[in-house]
């Protein structure tokens, strides 16, 4: 799986540091890190949203945040993963 953060000055201010950090210890801990490429962008045009923005193989969401964060990660990457 390949996951692409938004680290660009919006995203960055809208918790995007965080995310990666929460991004980094939920693989860590549910044992998935070894097959998940995460890379940075300066930007994925959607800086009005409302949180950082990422994509995931992809799909662009919208909006994370450090309270959307654990429903993103379990219904877009841990289940998946565990699908494969």
């Amino acid at each position: 799986m390949k996951i692409e953060l938004c680290m660009g000055s919006s995203c960055h201010v809208k918790g995007a540091p965080s995310v990666l950090e929460m991004l980094r210890s939920s693989l860590e801990g549910a044992r998935l890190a070894d097959r998940v490429t995460i890379t940075g962008s300066v930007c994925l045009g959607l800086c009005g949203s409302h949180g950082a923005n990422m994509k995931i193989d992809g799909e662009t969401v919208s909006g994370v945040s450090a309270a959307n964060f654990p429903g993103i990660f379990e219904s877009r990457i841990r289940e998946p993963l565990s699908r494969i």
